[in-house]
This record gives structure tokens, sequence and C-alpha cells, in this order.
């Protein structure tokens, strides 16, 4: 009989665990032949109901407890790798014969391998833990009863749940700071590059919060309750579901794909669901990057309605006292506790030109605290009527321009029109480049966020408190004649992307009708049109050219053609960089804009009919660290003079004053100690310094043992000096991009190199640091590419391939078994690729013959064939 009975229980959880497995593979199935989230989210909800039924059932716990849903699956809605949370609420003194139940329902259904979350609490219990814990309200608030008595599940509810437990404004505000305090996790913005689907900004936690503050205050169950109580208008809740209903179907995409909960849509994850959605490339988008766009578009109208209805709110639950005093701002306007709002409903009918004026009030008013929410409700619903005749109207125009013009809040401001929908529907270029993202690396956001992003930069250069962060821009922006127009080129500058072309080319045609339309004249609408068209030119110019060279340097000022040009240029371009990816602008990166724009400068006093000579560039140099060398010690000059004599012109025009006298002093000091090394803190980066014989393999060592020290390469300068002696320098920042500048630490670089670099040839090897997961997810082909350096009697090499781990090693190292002679590099890293120019001749140093070229080419794609 005992076996019979164990027997029927291992069958009965047998069929349970059937059942459970069942459900989820059903509904994966159904999902599979094209059944919507939005159906299957509750069905699968539904059915392990059934199942956690029939196991509390199996398990006789009796009328004393009752087993309640909560959290998510309270709501009914469960993802296939979704948590299942239960409450077992039982009276305030159970019985130890129903605790033993309740424990061995709970291990039955860790044997249905099923994640379940699970509490045992009286309602008494669940009051306490309610009143400390907001999130334990907010998961009781949004329970169910599955099984068990009601009366009990009641008393839960009218004890632990509503006023009782949180007040409105206290539950809001709550809410309000843990909405803020999980945004900050995700940098505050919805548009990063691989976003968390639920948690970023625009997720689903965003529409969930709403509902959860809405049902605590007004004590309703759902959306269309808020509506028919005309808290919310029937085109916002329809647009809230279909919002929900794409980041469901994403969601619950990623949760079969993956076999697991996965919430972050990781770079590998958008590609395959770009492929499940039917997404196709194009000629000038990526088919990850469309959609890509239709999520980043969805959470940003999540995020404005979240904004809007959390603002409503606020003002339902904390309104001002009856009868609070409106102040008047002018006939549209008013002012109530501190906020702006609209006279009446039909402000924005009779005059459409005050969607603008509005945000221009908010500049002009510092004492004004945000938007009323019935005011940014009237204006998301009177977008449609910005219009050609609304974009054609001098007042339109005209208080745009001012928006831009003011001395306060243009970034917040933008903000705002981006949010409430007015920037896109005032510049419908603007609106085709919202969601817009590159399926890269390099840039963390998309167009309209990167803008911005960029033009809150740029402003950043007109606060006197931040002047210290950036003090040549401070003071180049104090001498802007027209700091709006550096903005307009900001707006502009990328706002063609994504539309195949050149967009610096289509962005620059954009943003000169938009000035010649706006009143600006032809010099400022040339001028933007030239910033817009040549924006990238001083960022490619620094990082791939050798700005040492002064041809480079004049050939640049050629293009620039005076000294406001160039400000203007100079401005954008450090905040466009800032603004495209942060963590990669460097103080490295910032001192070689730096050093081109100093140069540039320079050549555009001297007139660029006079470029510079070499002997008088040489004499400088020599003159300046002539200087320095006298002041550490009156004996080093004359010896610096005889050494100098054997370091060839080419040293001396791309090394800086400063560097000449530090690497003289050491060579001095070293006497027949070679290999020297030298490090310091310096040149955006840090500096190490290597004088040693001329010898194969150096390059490729040195970049070996940087490696395996943990430095990654910024530049590198390989000088070969008419003494048969090679000077070579490079710019490295340890993997966090930062300087290394302890001094403990500068002196185990020098040691390591001295002692690795005695004998170059054993320092080969592969890199003991491993790729990086973000990395692994792209493909980017090897491109090799020669061609000639005529002025130089050199041969330029371009690789084109994707970065990682100790591939400055591998490349020289193959260049050293080809007998190829590196004279400098240019190291330039954009995201998962690498963008590399070597300046190279062949062991007697001449440019490399084109019967080699071939062969060299297919030894640098072996080398980095397969990452």
């Amino acid at each position: 009989m005992i076996a019979r009975a164990e027997a029927g229980a291992e069958g009965a959880l047998a069929e349970l665990r059937r059942r459970a497995a069942e459900a989820r593979t059903e509904v994966v199935r159904r999902f599979e032949v094209g059944v919507p989230a939005r159906e299957l989210v509750p069905a699968l909800a539904g059915a392990i109901d059934e199942v956690l039924i029939a196991t509390w059932d199996a398990h006789a716990v009796g009328d004393d407890a009752a087993l309640v849903a909560v959290g998510g699956y309270g709501r009914g809605e469960l993802h296939p790798a979704s948590d299942i949370d239960v409450l077992v609420l039982t009276g305030d003194a159970p019985a130890a014969g129903l605790l033993d139940a309740v424990q061995s329902f709970i291990a039955c259904l860790w044997d249905l391998r099923m994640d379940v979350g699970h509490s045992v609490r009286s309602p008494a219990e669940c009051a306490a833990q309610a009143r400390d814990d907001v999130t334990v309200a907010t998961s009781l608030m949004e329970s169910r009863l599955l099984a068990g008595p009601r009366a009990l599940y009641e008393r839960m509810r009218q004890e632990a749940t509503g006023e009782a437990v949180w007040s409105s404004r206290d539950f809001l505000e709550a809410k309000l700071a843990e909405q803020r305090e999980r945004h900050h996790r995700f940098d505050d913005t919805a548009y990063k590059v691989e976003p968390n689907v639920k948690e970023s900004p625009g997720g689903l936690r965003d529409l969930q919060i709403v509902g959860w503050v809405a049902k605590h205050h007004f004590g309703v169950r759902s959306l269309d309750e808020l509506v028919a109580l005309g808290f919310l208008e029937r085109d916002e809740a329809r647009m809230l579901i279909d919002c929900r209903d794409f980041l469901w179907q994403v969601r619950f995409a990623l949760h079969v794909d993956a076999g697991r909960r996965e919430d972050r849509l990781l770079f590998e994850n958008q590609r395959a669901l770009a492929a499940r959605f039917g997404y196709r490339d194009d000629d000038a988008n990526l088919a990850v990057e469309q959609f890509m766009r239709r999520y980043y578009r969805t959470v940003m109208e999540l995020s404005r309605l979240n904004e809007m209805l959390m603002d409503l709110l606020e003002e339902a639950i904390t309104s001002p006292p009856e009868g609070a005093k409106a102040q008047p701002i002018n006939r549209r306007f008013q002012s109530v506790s501190g906020y702006l709002e609209a006279r009446d409903e039909g402000i924005f009918r009779r005059q459409p030109w005050a969607l603008l004026e509005l945000f221009l009030l908010l500049q002009q008013s510092p004492d004004l605290k945000g938007v009323r929410a019935s005011t940014i409700r009237l204006v998301r619903n009177h977008c449609h009527l910005i219009d050609e005749g609304f974009r054609a109207d001098i007042r339109a125009r005209s208080l745009f321009v001012e928006i831009l013009r003011q001395t306060r809040g243009v970034t917040h401001e933008l903000e705002r029109m981006h949010r409430y929908g007015v920037l896109g529907a005032y510049l419908p270029v603007f609106d085709r480049a919202t969601g817009r993202m590159q399926f890269d690396l390099f840039h963390v956001y998309t167009v309209d966020e990167h803008s911005l992003r960029v033009v809150g930069n740029l402003r950043a250069f007109a606060i006197p408190e931040k002047a210290a962060e950036h003090p040549l821009c401070a003071s180049i922006f104090e001498r802007l004649p027209k700091p709006e127009l550096l903005y307009v080129a900001g707006l502009f500058h990328d706002i063609a992307k994504g539309r195949g072309g050149d967009h610096s080319e289509l962005g620059a045609d954009e943003v000169f009708d938009f000035c010649i339309d706006h009143g600006f004249g032809q010099y400022d609408a040339r001028l933007c049109a030239w910033l817009v068209r040549h924006h990238l030119l001083m960022s490619t110019t620094s990082q791939r050219r050798d700005i040492t060279d002064p041809a480079v340097v004049h050939e640049f000022a050629l293009v620039v053609g005076d000294q406001t040009h160039l400000d203007y240029l100079y401005l954008l371009t450090v905040g466009d960089i800032r603004g495209t990816n942060p963590k990669l602008w460097n103080d490295w990166r910032a001192s070689l804009l730096r050093d081109l724009y100093v140069a540039t400068s320079r050549a555009l006093r001297a007139g660029l009919e006079n470029p510079l000579e070499r002997a008088e560039l040489i004499r400088e140099t020599q003159e300046q660290a002539r200087m320095v060398l006298k002041l550490l010690d009156p004996a080093l000059p004359p010896r610096a003079e005889a050494l100098w004599g054997t370091l060839g012109e080419d040293y001396f025009l791309r090394s800086t004053p400063d560097e000449v006298a530090w690497h003289s002093r050491g060579i001095i000091s070293a006497g027949e100690e070679l290999p020297l090394v030298l490090a310091r803190a310096g040149r955006g980066g840090t500096e190490v310094f290597v004088y040693a014989r001329d010898q194969e393999f150096l390059f490729a060592a040195t970049c070996s043992l940087l490696d395996r020290l943990g430095l990654s390469i910024m530049d590198s300068r390989i000088i070969t000096a008419d003494n048969g002696m090679t000077l070579d320098s490079y710019v490295v920042l340890d993997l966090n991009g930062q300087s290394v500048t302890e001094p403990a630490r500068l002196a185990d670089i020098e040691q390591a190199l001295h002692r690795g670099l005695a004998t170059p040839a054993m320092a080969r090897g592969e890199t003991r640091r491993l790729v990086k997961r973000q990395l692994k997810a792209f493909r980017t082909p090897t491109e090799v590419r020669f061609h000639d350096d005529p002025a130089n009697a050199r041969t330029v090499l371009e690789v084109v391939t994707g970065d990682r781990p100790g591939l400055l090693a591998r490349i020289g190292w193959t260049l050293a078994d080809h007998g190829v002679r590196l004279q400098n590099a240019k190291i330039s890293t954009f995201g998962e690729r690498a963008e590399d120019v070597f300046f190279v001749t062949d062991s007697a140093n001449r440019p490399l013959p084109a019967t080699r070229l071939q062969t060299i080419r297919a030894g640098l794609e072996t080398a980095l064939a397969g990452g």
C-alpha cells in the first residue's frame, strides 16, 4: 500500500511537471508561428495558475491559508523566463501542520522546476512589511487570489494596501525617487546602445510605475478605468498599450532566444531580433539599425507619456490649495505655484506660434520651475498644428531663433521641446533622425540624443563654473561673434544620417536652407554649412595624419581659411567627440585636437602664403629645448648640442621642445647603458621613450611588452637617427583609459621594457588578455591599403580591422617578418573598429616597391584573420 501511494504521488508529480513544461513549450510554439506576446503573456500566467492551484490542492493545505499571486504574476503577466512570485497567506497563529504542508507545497514547486519566489506571512505581517518597504506594498497591491479563503485575502488587502499603509503623497514620492534612482543607473537616457527592455528609461517599468501610482491613488485596476475617470485620454491609453505590446514582443523574444531570463538588448540579441521581426538590410540602414530605431522611438514615446502622466498624478495628489493665485505672464500664459500654465485650452488653436513661445518664456523666467502637466498635455495634443504654414510663419521662426540666442536654458529647452514632440514637428529633418542608431561601439547614442548632447557640450563652454574643465574652449567661446551659429551647427551636423549618401554634404544643404529661412545672413548660412560639411575634418586630421608634419598643418589651414572658422570648428569638434561616446574622450584625444588647433593658429598668423620652413621650425625647437636644459643644469646644453648633431632633422620636426629636453637629458645620463627607457605622464597620456640601436623587431617587441603590462598604445613615433640609433616615442593609457602617474608604476614600465628590449626577438608571443564581450558581436573585415607619400619618401599603409588585445603587436611582428621598417604610426580606435595608419619604408629607408605590396598585404590579412 505504501509503495502504491508513493508511486501515485510520484505519478502526480510527474503529471504536474509535464503540465508546467508543456505550458511554456506551448506558448513558445505559438509565439514562433506568429501569435503576439500580448496574447501569450496572460495565457502563460493562466496556464501556470492551473498548475499552482492543482499543486496546492494536491497538498491539502486546507482553508487556513490562501495562495496569492503577487508582483507581475499578480497582474496576470508572465514571460517565458519571468519569476513566479507567490504569497502564502496564513492566519495570525498558523498550526504546525499547516506550515509543514506549506513547506511541502513550496518544495514540490521546486521539484516542478518552476522558478518561484515565495513568502509566507499573515495579514498583519504583510502590513508591517508593506509599511517598511514600498516595493512590498506595490507587490501586494497587484495581488490576485489563486486558492484558499477569500475572506483571508480581503483582510490582507484591507490591512496591507492603500492609504492605510502609504498615503498617496508618500507613495508617489517613494515611486518617483525609485524611478529617478533607476534612471540614473542607466545614465538618465533611454538611448543606450544595449538598453534594458524592462528597467531602462522608457522601458516597461516606466509604464508600470504610472499604473502603480494611479491604482494606489484612484483605487482602479486598469487603464480603462483611468479613462473612465477622465484622468487618461483614450488616445494616451491606446499609445501606452501599443508601447507595452511592442516591448512585450521584444522581451518575449529575448526570453525565447536566450532560453533564460534576459531583459538586455545586447548587440548579439539585436541582430537576432531584427531578423526575427522581418527587418532586412537596405542601401542606407542595416536591418538591426531599422529594428533598433523602432525600439528607440517606442521608448521615447513611453518616456514622454511617463513624464506627463507622472506630472498629472503629482498635480492630482499634491495640487495647490484651492484658489491658489495665478500670476499673469502675458495674454497667453500664467504662473501657478511656480509652474507655467496656458491661460485657457484654446490658446494654441488661436495662436499656434505660442507652442514655441512657451519655451522662450521658460528661459526668460528663471523663477519658473517647469510646465504644468495639463499644459504639457495641451502641447502634445496640438503638435499637429505645426505644419508648413506654421513653419513659414515669421513669428514662429523668430521665436525659434530667439530660443537659440538666449544666454540661459538653451539645452534644457531644446531637450524639453524634443520630449514634448515640438522639436521634431518644427524640424521634420530632425524627426527623421530621431531614434536612428549606428550599429557599432563608437556611437553610443541615437542621432537625436547625440545631437542634443553636442549642443549641451557647446553650451557648457559658456558656463563660468565649468571653464576649468575646458579652459581653451572657454576662452575661445568668449570671442565667438555669434554662439547661436555653433548651436545650429551642432543641431544639424548629423541630421542627414541614415538617408544614404554623404551625411555631411546632405546636412550642409539642410542647415544652409534653415539659416536662410530663419533670417540669418549669407555669411552666417555659409559658415554653418561649412561647419556641418567639415565637422569630421579636424578629428580625422588629428587622429589619422601626422600633425607634426608642417605640410599636413598647412594643408589643413588652407581648408579652414581663417581664425574664425578654426575657432568654430575646434569647439564643434570637441563637443561632437565628447557627445559621441564619453568613455572614449580622454586627455590624449584632447591633446591631439589642441596641438592641431595651436599649430593651425600659428600657420594662419604667419599667412597661408608663407608656410613655415623646416629649418625655421627646427631652430625654434632647439632654442626652446636649450633654454629648458639650461634651467636644469648649465652643463647640459653643450653636451646636448653634440648629441643633436647625430639625430637628424626629422626628430626635431616631430618632437616638442619639452620632449627634446627630456630625451636629451636621459640619453646623456644613460651613456652606453642601452636600451634607454623613460616613462612619464604627459601629452594626454603616459609617454614612453625608447632609445636603442636600430634593430629588427624593436617596434613589435615594444608593442607586445606594453600589451602585457596592460597598456593601450594611442600613438607612436619611430625615428631612425643619423647615428644608427632609433628614438621611439609612445603615448599609452591603462585599460581604464587613464594615464599612469604613480612613480612606482612608471618605474615598473621602464624596467620591464629595459629587460624585454635587450633581446627583442624573445618578446614574441600572443596576448593573454581576453576579447571583451561587446567586441565579439562585431565582425569588421580587414582592409589593407597602400599609397605613396613622395614628399617624405615613404609608403603609407592603412589597416582597418576589428579591435582586439595585442593587435598592434600582431601587425608589428608581421611587418618585421617582411622586412618592413616602421617610421611612424597613427593609432585610431573607433569602438570595435581599429583604423591604424603606418608610415613605412624598406630596410634601406626607401618607399616600398610595388612588387612587394601584395605579399605584405597577404601576410597582414593572414595574421589578422579570425580576430
